[in-house]
């Protein structure tokens, strides 16, 4: 009997230690990065220094979304296709990526330094530290080729299945980085500028250790080829990291509001508007890495949740959840007694100012950091919807926090309350997502509890009937409510051949342990939010998964025996056999309602919109791994309409095709 997967079976404490530290590791050290150069400026230059940093950041953030896009994109592109068994195909989503990446980080470094004075009004800068920003800013925007491709790479690496690796090229980079800056910047007084370049030649030194390892990948092997751009390839490259890009441009627009609010109410005030854009900057790092170590939790747990979720263990679940949750709100508290009793030890490390600075920053860390608590909350509860397959749940909370709460908070009580108002924001936007989050884990983890953890295991016989001489693969797509599945059961009767649609279900629980209700509620309805869902660290999704299991084994069977199968992209997974009859069943909506309404219990009322939903999943899913229209009728061999025919004779007419096939082959 082969060993269940530790996932299941290992004890919750050992498994979070297991896979949540390396991801904390990798996830606080590129937070370093942004946070290295300010202490040392801060120390050697001033407070000037650092609010130039924090000016230029946004650009550095975009360069990032690219970046993560293509790499992102590729990664998940190779491992969907490595699953199918592709490699020359997940290769060239790998060359592709890379391509894309060098080609957008050269065409942005020098859109960013022609432009780059009117970039940095867009980001807040005032005339005070516009000097300082143009000094630092160009420096770093010469390094962006490296620093993109560099992260491209990265993404690649730990997908290829070497995560160690790839984190220690970025380790490696950071201490690089923490050793150049006093060199650079104190011993050669090169201020702001010295500090850029101590940041590139870290970047570069990741970068060069990245290239030599995809030299030699694991999985699969890079040509000349790989890297030729291939429109189609790059679109599904590019789809596939798109939540990683508009996770980064959040937090561009984030800044970019914040900085131009802080300006724009500072300068009436007694601290003017540079001591307010330099402090938030800094406090919202400092924040930074508390969320990356909560975050490393939180991903570092997600195959716990996900595969024990599949699996029924909703005993597990609860645990996992448990303790994540415990260890993300014991970090978090830790961070907010910090916060709240030293701020002034804490804004000291990134230097000394007057004391309108040290009262600024302390008001920041204490009001804006006031509910850092409930990130303890707010960011596990987002990885562990995602990680179950609530994608809307997941983007719901993913952009509650930033976009939907913070930016209008911060818009209405500046209005009110002036520069304070900007730091009552960011409680305000924490509070409201805590509350939320907990909602939803509530209702989830009760709904859990009242689950029945039995799941029936259905049985079913291969039998062929021995007359049928002749291989024959019928794959059958439908719309909801045209009667297709019920006319490829005839169809497999009327030829004496095996069906498959919930026995497809059966086959994938028993070869991965995972339930019959958990493949049923997350195959075929990749939905349009799913694509939000895919960021940095976060791997294949379940639809992702399933999609590689059920694959193998459609090819198997068909390999194997004649037979009937409904769906999952059959007639494209099977394209390349010479076997396969592709079908494909519609009707016109009025008769769908009649058949909702009959067969499936809908009310007539809400039958046309449920059915529209349910075709709209099928169609997004076909087109999310196939790259083609579900209803482009030039993809299928014969197109029916069930409501001219009926049932029973499109399945004559379907079996009259196959023998007429039979006859021309013959």
């Amino acid at each position: 009997m082969e060993k269940e997967n530790i996932l299941g079976t290992e004890k919750i404490g050992k498994l979070v230690r297991k896979f949540s530290i390396p991801c904390i590791i990798s996830l606080v050290v590129n937070s370093l990065y942004n946070i290295v150069d300010q202490i040392f400026i801060g120390q050697g230059v001033g407070y000037l220094g650092n609010g130039a940093t924090n000016v230029v950041f946004p650009i550095t953030i975009i360069g990032l979304a690219f970046a993560l896009m293509f790499g992102d994109g590729a990664s998940a592109y190779l491992s969907l296709k490595l699953g199918e068994k592709k490699k020359e195909e997940a290769a060239k989503g790998v060359g592709n990526g890379i391509a894309m990446s060098i080609i957008i980080s050269i065409l942005f470094c020098a859109i960013t330094l022609i432009f780059f004075p009117q970039l940095l009004n867009i980001f807040g800068c005032t005339d005070a530290l516009k000097e300082y920003a143009i000094g630092y800013g160009s420096i770093i925007a010469i390094g962006l080729p490296f620093s993109m491709i560099g992260t491209t790479l990265n993404s690649i690496i730990r997908a290829d299945g070497s995560p160690k690796f790839a984190m220690l090229s970025m380790v490696t980079g950071a201490i690089l980085n923490i050793i150049l800056d006093p060199i650079f910047i104190f011993i050669f007084n090169m201020g702001v500028e010295g500090a850029a370049i101590a940041t590139i030649f870290s970047q570069f030194f990741t970068f060069i250790l990245n290239v030599f390892y995809t030299r030699k990948l694991k999985t699969i092997k890079l040509t000349k080829e790989s890297l030729k751009l291939k429109a189609s390839v790059t679109r599904k490259v590019a789809a596939l990291g798109i939540s990683s890009f508009i996770t980064q441009m959040t937090f561009v627009i984030l800044i970019s509001v914040e900085n131009n609010l802080l300006g724009k109410y500072g300068v009436y005030s007694k601290y003017g508007s540079e001591i307010p854009i330099t402090v938030v900057g800094i406090v919202m790092k400092v924040n930074q890495i508390l969320s990356s170590i909560i975050l490393g939790i939180a991903v570092g747990a997600q195959p716990i949740f996900g595969y024990n979720y599949g699996a029924r263990k909703f005993g597990r679940v609860n645990k996992t959840l448990k303790v994540v949750l415990s260890l993300s709100v014991f970090i978090s508290t830790i961070a907010f007694i910090l916060f709240q009793t030293i701020p002034d030890k804490l804004i000291s490390i990134f230097g000394s100012g007057d004391s309108n600075y040290m009262e600024f920053a302390c008001l920041t860390f204490r009001i804006y950091l006031l509910l850092c608590i409930c990130n303890g909350v707010q960011i596990p509860a987002g990885i562990f919807f995602q990680s179950i397959g609530k994608s809307s749940r997941s983007a719901i909370l993913s952009l509650s926090r930033q976009i939907a709460l913070l930016i209008p908070a911060m818009f209405i009580l500046s209005s009110i309350f002036g520069l304070m108002g900007v730091l009552y924001a960011g409680p305000v936007a924490d509070g409201i997502a805590f509350i939320l989050a907990s909602i939803l884990l509530i209702f989830e983890v009760k709904s859990l509890k009242k689950t029945n953890y039995k799941s029936e295991a259905l049985l079913f016989s291969n039998d062929i009937n021995e007359e049928q001489k002749n291989h024959i693969v019928i794959t059958i797509s439908r719309e909801y409510g045209s009667g297709g599945r019920y006319i490829g059961k005839l169809v497999a009767e009327k030829l004496g051949i095996q069906f498959y649609d919930k026995e497809l279900i059966h086959k994938v629980a028993k070869e991965t342990g995972l339930s019959e209700e958990f493949i049923e509620s997350n195959e075929q309805k990749r939905a349009l939010v799913d694509n939000f869902n895919n960021g940095y660290y976060a791997g294949k999704s379940n639809a992702d998964e399933l999609y590689v299991q059920e694959s193998n084994i459609i090819k198997k069977i068909a390999k194997n025996e004649s037979c009937v199968i409904i769906g999952r992209c059959a007639d494209f997974i099977l394209k390349d056999r010479k076997e396969v009859i592709k079908v494909f069943i519609y009707n016109d909506m009025e008769s769908k309602i009649k058949r909702a309404t009959k067969y499936y219990q809908m009310s007539k009322e809400n039958a046309e919109k449920q059915i529209k939903q349910i075709n709209k999943l099928r169609a997004n899913h076909y087109k999310y791994y196939t790259e083609r229209n579900w209803n482009d009728h030039s993809n299928y061999d014969i197109c029916i309409n069930s409501d001219i025919l009926g049932v029973e004779k499109s399945a004559d007419v379907i079996c009259d095709f196959v023998k007429l096939k039979d006859l021309i082959t013959k």
